[in-house]
């Protein structure tokens, strides 16, 4: 319970240090734009994301045997909130030609290397669990 308490107070102060920014860095103009950017990002979350991770968690519970149905939801979950996090480097926003430091890393390379390593950690695991299930291991 104290960590609940200790996580809501450390949320509820970054909300107000970033309201804070806004009111003070931002131009009252932009506090419209503002407020539309994060009233698309509740509506894509709630309408999409979601929508999205219920459908494959209700095909993966019909599909996938018991064993392998907790590893696959973490691996959605990991996969998924990764590649929403690197849309913007992927898609190559923010490169500018005039600084070519700007996003010079293999961003694609590394997304793929990441995304066969959770696949093959959740065929591991569920690999793993299924003897375990069947007394082999």
């Amino acid at each position: 319970m104290r960590a609940r308490l200790l996580l809501a107070a450390a949320g509820a102060g970054l909300a107000l240090y970033g309201l804070a920014l806004l009111l003070t860095r931002q131009e009252p103009r932009q506090w419209l734009e503002v407020a539309l950017w994060l009233g698309a990002g509740v509506v894509a979350h709630d309408v999409l994301l979601s929508a999205l991770v219920v459908g494959a968690g209700l095909l993966g519970s019909r599909l996938l045997p018991a064993s392998w149905r907790a590893p696959a939801a973490i691996a959605l979950v990991v996969w998924g909130g990764l590649s929403v996090v690197a849309v913007p480097v992927l898609v190559g926003g923010g490169v500018r030609a005039d600084n070519p430091t700007l996003l010079d890393r293999p961003y694609i390379a590394t997304w793929w290397v990441v995304s066969a390593t959770v696949v093959l950690l959740v065929a591991v695991t569920g690999f793993l669990r299924t003897r375990r299930a069947h007394g082999e291991g």
